[in-house]
């Protein structure tokens, strides 16, 4: 092995050996907050949505997609709706899940056990109805109150959605005794279907107008949608309701659909998560949810949604920086791990560099003496010949045996060159012994 390379070995070695300690305390607490930060969100996210051909539906599988892209599979959990999701999250069995205000009694500890990442959308109340039955019942083309549904056949929807409970509470408003209203409770679909075959009188749903059983009953020939003449006292009297208005002709242009302007009332829809849940998949939630539900619609303008109003639980941190903040700088330029990564870890980087840099400057005298020492201890058996040459007590031929032995075993000592001049000191030194044996 040539004597420079061996050197070099020698001299990484001793590096190493200096800096090993520290460097493994850097790495040790590096990991240990690493473990208790767990930036790393998990693979996986459950989301309930709703029944199928739903607007949750429909959303669910737009979040699906988003989150995709970041490397986050979510698993879409069907469900009854509103109520049924506000549940699953209860039960641990969802992640995160839409939830309508009003359609649900929220329980004490929910506002410990879940958070909101803020109101994405409303969901006005449609109430269909035929036109043949308003005439035969009513006694009249339309309808405007819910008084006039006495002895119809309507359904409101499973009790999983919430609808049933927010029916029963506008019925009662109303003073429409239970009984007066024939309620059935069957999902959206087979609702459809019975209620266009004649079997039903009315249907309700709450749903965003995303929904495609919305889409198509609203062009539907002989199906009207109730006007809520008095939704602006319903506002009044039930706070998570809101009064909204669907334009005329804002479903179809061309054909005039509606062909007059018909009020609704209409609550907001929250996405709610467990508090548990990662906080980086919050985030990339709530920042989807400001791409998703932040243009205009049918029932608000531009940038109104998402927002922080009308929620009945706390809004979590990401959400409100979603709603309130830019997206952080470093999730522009670098892919989501990694910058929730660098945001998650950079206050325990400056904490560990703030350690760090004064516990480094031990490494340059450490090395210094371990470079040193492979001189320095061969002078302590040169101490002990040249004592006893001094005393009189050496016997000449073992003394320089003893000598010569230590200067071949000095030679096989290798030093880096910024520290040769000690090496060739200590052989001076030898000889100078030699010398002084000699003369006595």
């Amino acid at each position: 092995m040539p004597q420079a390379f061996r050197n070099t070995l020698l001299t990484l070695r001793d590096l190493i050996v200096s800096a090993g300690p520290l460097a493994f305390l850097g790495v040790g607490l590096l990991l240990l907050a690493y473990w208790w930060l767990n930036p790393t969100p998990p693979a996986t996210v459950t989301l309930a949505t709703g029944p199928a051909q739903s607007a949750y539906e429909e959303f669910g599988k737009r979040y699906q997609s988003a989150l995709a892209v970041d490397g986050i599979q979510v698993r879409l959990l069907p469900s009854e709706g509103s109520s049924h999701n506000l549940q699953l999250l209860r039960d641990g069995q969802a992640d995160v899940a839409f939830v309508q205000g009003g359609t649900a009694e929220l329980q004490p500890d929910d506002a410990d056990t879940l958070v909101s990442l803020g109101s994405l959308f409303v969901e006005p109340v449609w109430l269909f109805y035929r036109t043949e039955t308003a005439q035969r019942l009513a006694k009249a083309p339309r309808i405007d109150s819910l008084r006039q549904l006495r002895g119809w056949r309507v359904n409101v929807g499973s009790d999983g959605s919430g609808v049933p409970k927010l029916m029963e509470r506008l019925l009662d408003a109303n003073k429409v005794p239970p009984g007066a209203v024939k309620m059935s409770r069957l999902e959206q679909t087979p609702a459809t279907v019975e209620f266009l075959a004649g079997r039903l009188d009315a249907l309700v749903f709450a749903s965003a107008p995303e929904s495609l059983m919305v889409q198509m009953l609203l062009q539907t020939p002989g199906v009207q949608l109730l006007d809520f003449a008095q939704h602006e006292a319903y506002a009044r009297r039930f706070p998570f309701l809101s009064p909204v208005t669907l334009p005329r002709g804002v479903v179809d242009l061309a054909s005039n659909v509606p062909q007059r302007d018909v009020r609704l009332v209409a609550s907001t829809t929250s996405l709610l998560a467990r508090d548990g849940t990662h906080p980086a998949l919050l985030t990339l939630f709530a920042q989807n949810a400001q791409k998703m539900h932040g243009g205009a619609g049918w029932f608000n303008r531009a940038r109104e949604f998402p927002n922080s109003r009308n929620s009945e639980l706390p809004i979590a941190k990401e959400g409100d920086r979603a709603m309130n903040e830019p997206v952080p700088m470093l999730q522009r330029y670098l892919p989501f791990w990694l910058a929730n990564l660098i945001e998650r870890m950079w206050l325990v980087l400056g904490i560990l560099l703030a350690v760090m840099l004064p516990l480094s400057r031990v490494v340059p005298p450490l090395y210094q003496f371990r470079v040193r020492s492979r001189v320095f201890r061969w002078y302590g058996r040169l101490r002990e010949i040249e004592n006893a040459v001094e005393a009189g007590k050496a016997d000449t031929d073992a003394t320089v045996q003893a000598l010569n032995a230590l200067e071949a075993q000095v030679e096989k000592v290798s030093v880096p060159l910024s520290y040769a001049d000690e090496l060739y000191a200590l052989r001076n030194h030898i000889h100078l012994v030699r010398k002084k044996l000699l003369r006595t």
